[in-house]
């Protein structure tokens, strides 16, 4: 009798799954004019010549070759990149539609389920940006009443600076936990103590999870689910992770439903709940917990991660870049003083908003952009993109396109200013994405921004610890943080 040892019997199991898969894919049509790309191979079709942790340098990379739209392969699933300024505000904004869809993405899905507002499609969607935006209005985004939070917390974040007397730390969790109180004191009222320890439970799963996003199992995951599931690896801990979160939030809402008041709504939390009691049965019931507990998740995580990692960026460019850093502190002490930093003064300090312009666009924050996906058959720039496939609007290539940026691949404040000094807004700078799915929250962004990073510039000089090298490449994530470093923050006062 012919015996097969285990071993070779498995991996003829999977090769056979893998043909079985590779001949699958290899059997969908693909239209005549659909975008060019790089030669496929069987079962990976072009993972071999992607960089696996910084993917976004393969995509635009690609594009010099292949032009501005073109596609690749990832296992079966094919993907159509679209990268330049001019490309991508074509799609986004005038066939802003056709291209507001999300794809399905394994690692998202498992995550969101199709709830909240990032992740999910159609009606629910549209249902829980119009809630989002018009409740993050009613809150204060981009008003006074949110401008006195931010100051206010910024005077907190101070005082946690000073302690460390001019001595070198680092400050991730520091700039999250700041940043993670002004989301929510929108969502469910108050604010958090920086040790408190469930704040810090929290903002160190987020970290985690973003950095696992971008990593290259996750890719693996999301191009072979169903083979990638049961192997080893930090993919598997992105689940657990969001589970940890989701029953934080589920907790924290169904105290405040325990305490609701119609009359009273005190935060975004109370809004949901109210509408949840208003919304008439029917079959797409949108004002649901799983909604509401995936929208929290996903505003807790974009409205703090985002916006800490760009002033992250922003105190390491300072250090990297002193006469700037001494710039910017010249034009607060001209316009601001001694006074409190508000958002008033901004159109006063042309050199600061082109500085904070540029650490945005050079600490290329989300170089791949959330993915999007076609909502229907769509002609674009000569090519047929079919409904359903999924498109990856290249932010790198926006914020890098040579003809728009002087020096885009340095830190370049002049990108933002003209020959006199004045402000100059730059239009390929669209670091929030454009279109229907744009950032929700960039109004609050900009105002933390702006307040977060002058406030500090006025009250510290901030310098390398000795012998330290500033290393300005980004690490790894669905995100791009900066190099883990530490910073001295030295009291100008």
């Amino acid at each position: 009798m012919f015996l097969i040892d285990p071993v070779t019997a498995a991996l003829s199991v999977f090769i056979c799954v893998c043909l079985a898969i590779y001949l699958f894919g290899q059997n969908k049509n693909v239209h005549p004019n659909f975008p060019p790309g790089p030669l496929c191979l069987p079962v990976i079709g072009n993972m071999h010549i992607i960089n696996v942790e910084k993917p976004y340098l393969t995509f635009h990379e690609l594009a010099e070759k292949y032009g501005p739209v073109y596609s690749l392969q990832i296992g079966t699933q094919k993907i159509v990149v679209l990268c330049g300024y001019e490309t991508v505000k074509d799609a986004l904004i005038n066939h802003a539609e056709e291209f507001s869809g999300r794809p399905h993405v394994p690692v998202f899905m498992d995550m969101t389920r199709g709830y909240g507002v990032v992740f999910s499609n159609g009606n629910n969607w549209k249902a829980m940006r119009r809630f989002t935006l018009s409740t993050l209005r009613d809150f204060g985004m981009g008003k006074r009443k949110i401008e006195d939070k931010i100051t206010e917390e910024c005077q907190t974040l101070i005082k946690v600076f000073k302690a460390h007397k001019g001595k070198p730390f680092e400050n991730t969790m520091i700039m999250n936990a700041a940043l993670a109180n002004i989301i929510v004191s929108i969502l469910i009222g108050h604010r958090f103590d920086y040790d408190y320890p469930k704040l810090r439970r929290l903002l160190k799963i987020i970290n985690d999870n973003v950095r696992i996003m971008g990593s290259p199992m996750v890719l693996l995951y999301n191009a072979f689910p169903s083979l990638v599931r049961w192997l080893p690896g930090s993919h598997r801990e992105v689940n657990p992770n969001m589970k940890e979160i989701h029953t934080f939030v589920r907790e924290t809402f169904t105290n405040q439903r325990n305490q609701l008041d119609v009359n009273d709504q005190r935060n975004l939390i109370d809004v949901f709940l109210v509408k949840q009691k208003e919304e008439k049965p029917n079959p797409e019931l949108y004002f649901n917990d799983e909604n509401l507990t995936v929208l929290l998740t996903d505003l807790f995580t974009a409205g703090m991660e985002s916006t800490s990692t760009t002033l992250r960026w922003g105190l390491l460019l300072m250090m990297k870049y002193p006469e700037i850093q001494k710039n910017v502190q010249k034009e607060i002490e001209k316009v601001i003083g001694s006074g409190e930093p508000r958002l008033i003064h901004r159109k006063e300090m042309p050199y600061t908003d082109a500085v904070i312009h540029e650490i945005q666009r050079f600490g290329n924050i989300a170089p791949t952009n959330v993915p999007r996906s076609t909502t229907q058959d769509v002609t674009f720039k000569g090519f047929f993109i079919p409904k359903g496939t999924q498109v990856i609007p290249l932010l790198y290539s926006v914020l890098r396109d040579k003809d728009h940026f002087e020096k885009p691949y340095e830190f370049y404040p002049q990108h933002f200013l003209d020959s006199k000094g004045n402000f100059v807004f730059n239009e390929a700078f669209i670091p929030f994405s454009a279109g229907k799915r744009s950032c929700a929250g960039d109004t609050l962004a900009k105002m933390e921004l702006f307040i977060f990073f002058t406030t500090l510039l006025q009250n510290f000089t901030f310098q390398a610890p000795p012998g330290a090298k500033l290393d300005l490449t980004g690490d790894v994530g669905f995100t791009t943080p900066p190099m883990k470093h530490e910073i001295c923050a030295i009291p100008r006062n």
